[in-house]
């Protein structure tokens, strides 16, 4: 059967990529990324789906950003681009083994197209949320997403992924997750990369 991406709670894992205080200044639309990503997270509470976070070389790029929400949460420091360190893998094994990731953080070219791979290869599902993931420049941000997705990762959305999570206005949480719903995300750019195509 092909794989379609249908999201659910059970099995899955938000991962956080290096959402640091020095990308700050650098990032295309970094406010905006962090703010769906924000929004991920507090869906990701609300829905029971374990969140990872880590941090690179942060002795140099800073902590994570407060305006994440992720203060709680213990930090996987690393030098490589995957996220899939030793501790990580580790944490992925505690839970269990989650069948897919949920994706989102920076660089889209470097750090999210490596973890992606090595997800992959572990014969996980990617799902990266193309409006909560950036690079320093939207080139090298959009075509990094239009590789990975050659490479199998499902391309999706902050709303989206929300919505598919609870699936029917009758869920349990979807009042909550409607309220994260309020406002539309941001326009952050991704236009260009579906005129592309």
């Amino acid at each position: 059967m092909a794989r379609i991406g249908r999201l659910s709670t059970k099995g899955s894992v938000l991962l956080l990529c290096d959402m640091q205080e020095k990308f700050r200044p650098n990032i295309f639309q970094f406010t905006n990324i962090v703010s769906n990503a924000a929004r991920l997270l507090q869906a990701a509470r609300v829905l029971g789906i374990p969140p990872i976070l880590t941090e690179q070389y942060p002795k140099g790029l800073g902590p994570t950003v407060p305006e994440l929400g992720a203060s709680d949460l213990k930090a996987h420091s690393k030098t490589q681009f995957s996220m899939l360190g030793e501790s990580v893998q580790t944490e992925l094994k505690n839970m269990g083994n989650p069948k897919t990731a949920i994706l989102c953080g920076i660089e889209a070219q470097a750090c999210i197209a490596c973890t992606t791979f090595d997800l992959l290869e572990r014969g996980m599902e990617v799902h990266i949320v193309a409006d909560a993931v950036s690079s320093r420049s939207q080139t090298d941000r959009l075509f990094a997403l239009s590789r990975l997705k050659q490479s199998g990762a499902f391309l999706t959305t902050t709303e989206a992924v929300l919505l598919q999570l609870v699936q029917d206005a009758k869920h349990p949480n979807f009042k909550e997750i409607q309220r994260l719903l309020a406002h539309p995300s941001p326009d952050t750019g991704l236009l260009a990369f579906f005129s592309s195509l």
